[in-house]
């Protein structure tokens, strides 16, 4: 038994990610606030970049190019398990849906008649239950309907519901690997909030998961394993359980992260000016 537990200890000390030893590469510059990326099983990265109001496409060994001119502000976006699109437009003020003929369908605008105050990321379960945070940012806080900043669920059956009104904004959000914890990301309490999800996709159990997060907190991925890649200062790693696991340090501010490549085993990060990869020795998750 002794000898198991220590090859079991070598294999996992072995298979750990030295984060100083990684090549982080540059793949795409020249833009204003990259945001937004996310992997479509069509074999290419979304991204956006929300001042010049656009969606782009990045295809590894590809320059960059447009997807969508007028992106209404998208920030935050995700393929569902079907290859649609989610987009949470933050100058429109919705949650849109594009399936893979272009066209685009509203699935969330209005919270009790008012107009949500500008959405901004966005994660989707494998069963097809959404969630997406409702924050207000600079400007957006002056043309606000409602009250609070909100942290939604879109069921299955296209029922909107809120899970949670925090006191301070949030922003990143991000699914365990097996669908059951939520993790939000709060960017004026600098810290990240977990909850347990049930099977219909209901939130319950809020707690904090990790806290005193250096920079703002913002995009929010998780690998394989369920540890978590938060985009503040520079990119931090945690375990599931909110232990620190080292960090990633990017010469420009990082927004937002996502795993990519065919085989997911690459993490892309939005960079204000620029969108990087980084080869890990994990993968990401496919939703």
């Amino acid at each position: 038994m002794r000898l198991l537990f220590s090859i079991l200890l070598l294999a996992e000390c072995a298979a750990a990610q030295d984060f100083g030893e990684i090549q982080l590469e540059k793949v795409a510059t020249g833009f204003t606030f990259t945001e937004g990326p996310t992997w479509s099983p069509a074999g290419f990265l979304i991204f956006s970049d929300i001042p010049e109001n656009k969606l782009l496409q990045f295809a590894p060994g590809e320059p960059a190019k447009m997807f969508r001119e007028n992106s209404n502000g998208a920030n935050g976006n995700r393929f569902d398990a079907q290859g649609r699109l989610y987009s949470c437009e933050s100058h429109s003020r919705r949650v849109t849906r594009t399936d893979k003929k272009g066209k685009v369908e509203v699935v969330a605008e209005r919270w009790q008649g008012k107009r949500l105050n500008a959405p901004n990321d966005i994660a989707i379960r494998k069963e097809g239950d959404v969630y997406f945070t409702d924050p207000a940012f600079g400007n957006q806080q002056d043309t606000r309907e409602l009250d609070f900043f909100g942290v939604y669920h879109i069921s299955r059956k296209g029922e909107l519901e809120v899970i949670a009104k925090p006191k301070g904004r949030p922003n990143g959000v991000a699914l365990a690997p097996d669908g059951r914890r939520l993790y939000v990301g709060n960017s004026d309490e600098r810290n990240v909030r977990v909850y347990d999800l049930d099977k219909n996709g209901s939130a319950s159990n809020e707690r904090t998961l990790i806290s005193g997060i250096e920079g703002v907190p913002d995009g929010i991925c998780v690998d394989e394993k369920g540890d978590l890649y938060v985009a503040a200062k520079r990119i931090e790693v945690f375990t599931g359980e909110g232990k620190p696991l080292g960090q990633i340090v990017l010469e420009e501010t990082p927004s937002n992260c996502s795993f990519g490549d065919p085989d997911l085993g690459s993490l892309y990060i939005t960079a204000r000016t620029s969108l990087y990869r980084v080869r890990l020795n994990v993968k990401g998750i496919s939703y």
